[in-house]
């Protein structure tokens, strides 16, 4: 077994000054600055319009920053090739189309495509990632199903599957749990925590849900037009001040009994 470092993580992510607006628009993400440690659980939260989704699209190098630098693994992220990239840093995005008739299983293989050369055999380790993959999401029992034929809540979880056969050291989630029932979002959310814990993997995850941002991050930063208000731990970020700074909601913070992490009560409108 690998001792324990006392060292402090390096950042897997920098962002340096970002700008980012798409053509013809405004800018959506203002000179952000932003660094994430190896290792961490990250909710990025914010009311709607505030740069979240596009940040992490950045990240993942799905929109270009028009000033400014993000920086992975050490290395500008203009200087790393789409299947390289894909080999360390995985994302969900908030909405995704498969291709008319895929099957499940098929979809969550593709999963595989950056670790395998062109025209090499499926191995063991393939196979191994993908059944993990669909066994810890729950869709085994769908695999021979086509994609367009399930539920959103379903296809949810498939896609999910397909970006944990990636088998990143990185994740970048948008917005998770959107379409998913109570159970299964807090489903997920117990297997996100539980492969930043057990496996060591970093995760950016853009959520909408206070409460459980404040129950299974480790640290959350809140955006309002596209600059960070605050950044802290939870206990740090969700007081009553912050949330309705950022979120115009007056509201009660409280300690969740089952969790001991602050639990947002919003006051009744008025």
């Amino acid at each position: 077994m690998t001792p324990l470092s006392n060292a402090v993580p390096a950042e897997v992510i920098t962002v340096t000054a970002a700008s980012i607006a798409y053509p013809h628009g405004p800018t959506v993400v203002d000179a952000l600055s932003l660094g994430i440690r190896a290792g961490s659980f990250v909710a990025i939260v914010g009311p709607n319009g505030c740069g979240k989704s596009t940040l992490l699209r950045a990240i993942a190098r799905l929109v270009p920053v028009a000033s400014g630098s993000i920086v992975f693994d050490g290395q500008d992220l203009r200087a790393r090739s789409p299947r390289e990239l894909a080999r360390s840093l995985g994302i969900l995005p908030q909405s995704s189309s498969a291709p008319d008739g895929m099957r499940v299983a098929d979809l969550v293989a593709r999963g595989r495509y950056p670790h395998r050369r062109p025209f090499a055999a499926w191995t063991h380790v393939d196979e191994t990632a993908v059944r993990d993959a669909m066994e810890a999401t729950g869709v085994t029992d769908l695999a021979g199903r086509d994609v367009d034929e399930l539920s959103g809540g379903q296809r949810q979880r498939v896609w999910l599957a397909m970006a944990l056969a990636q088998d990143t050291h990185t994740l970048l989630l948008d917005e998770p749990t959107t379409y998913l029932d109570i159970a299964h979002q807090l489903d997920a959310l117990e297997l996100f925590r539980r492969i930043h814990r057990e496996r060591g993997r970093t995760i950016v995850a853009v959520l909408h849900d206070l409460n459980h941002a404040a129950r299974y991050a480790d640290r959350i930063v809140a955006l309002k037009r596209g600059r960070i208000v605050i950044d802290g731990s939870p206990a740090e970020v969700l007081t009553a001040a912050a949330v309705e700074e950022v979120f115009d909601l007056p509201c009660r913070i409280i300690t969740d009994p089952e969790s001991g992490t602050p639990l947002v009560i919003p006051k009744t409108r008025r």
